[in-house]
């Protein structure tokens, strides 16, 4: 498929995807396709920012390359490493053929492409084209990122050894942040920036109709009510979008047609995922926040 011509069709392209965008995330993501720019998504949590990257996937077709970052990711585990077994078996057949002598020869053959393992950013570069998600990059070390600048710029790996590996056809690149520590400035500028906020009420109705459509559209519209309440109140992790769908899902498998308290306290930890927030919202506060989501879904 070829890239979308407006911001309408990158809309609908997420749409017949399951994703439900607004103008201003359709607009980055249409921009970031057109100028062959990297998306750099930042928000809370369950916010929808990685199911991007995997509908774009989908919907464009590409294949997926996802790395997922970590507190100690190295190289190794993100770009490529030496097959080290593979080597030194080469350098032992060497030996047992008399080839050893020719030092040089024998180094240059031991760095052939034959012995390099491709990592996610690699394999990203090469063969088919890809989407690239670089996943909750806030996780990773900060001098992780200086690895990432040539990609961002240039779509390529330098690797000492071999020489520079340029993509045929540049991957889609989506990084994600949940902003548990800022990222640097050198990332922010190679990408287009999109703050991923927390849908309001019309469009996770509308999420929740492709997501989970054997909701009936009455639950559904008090289960949102709802779930947007409990997102302004003081909760250590407000439920994200995902949560949405669950709870939702969870409530229909009981044949709940319905919000009533006492289903809502014992479902309450397909939305909520941490006690202290169970406990602040289960019993009165959950019967109130009941009533109030009837009515605004009676309106």
């Amino acid at each position: 498929m070829t890239t979308p011509q407006d911001v309408g069709a990158t809309q609908r392209l997420l749409a017949e995807g399951g994703y439900v965008a607004d103008r201003q995330l359709a607009t980055t993501i249409h921009l970031a396709l057109r100028m062959g720019r990297p998306i750099f998504l930042e928000g809370e949590p369950g916010t929808g920012k990685t199911e991007i990257a995997k509908v774009l996937a989908a919907q464009l077709p590409r294949r997926l390359v996802r790395l997922q970052c970590y507190d100690g990711m190295d190289l190794a585990s993100a770009a490529y490493e030496w097959n080290h077994a593979r080597q030194l078996m080469a350098i032992r057949l060497a030996e047992a053929a008399g080839q050893a002598e020719d030092r040089a020869a024998l180094e240059a053959g031991i760095y052939d492409r034959r012995f390099l393992q491709p990592r996610p950013l690699l394999d990203a570069l090469e063969g088919a084209p890809a989407v690239l998600l670089i996943d909750e990059l806030d996780r990773a070390d900060e001098p992780f990122e200086a690895f990432l600048l040539e990609i961002l710029a240039d779509f390529q790996i330098t690797i000492p050894e071999l020489g520079t590996v340029r993509a045929a056809t540049p991957p889609v690149v989506v990084i994600t942040s949940n902003r548990t520590r800022e990222v640097h400035d050198a990332i922010r500028r190679r990408c287009l920036y999109h703050w991923v906020d927390y849908p309001d009420a019309a469009r996770e109705r509308a999420i929740l109709k492709i997501r989970a459509p054997q909701v009936a559209e009455s639950l559904s519209a008090q289960v949102v009510a709802f779930v947007q309440a409990v997102r302004g109140a003081d909760t250590f992790k407000p439920p994200g979008v995902a949560e949405t769908i669950d709870w939702a899902a969870a409530l229909s498998a009981l044949d709940a047609r319905e919000l009533e308290p006492a289903l809502v306290d014992e479902t309450l930890g397909a939305l909520l995922k941490y006690q202290d927030d169970i406990a602040r919202i289960r019993g009165a506060e959950a019967a109130r926040l009941v009533a109030e989501a009837k009515q605004a879904g009676a309106a």
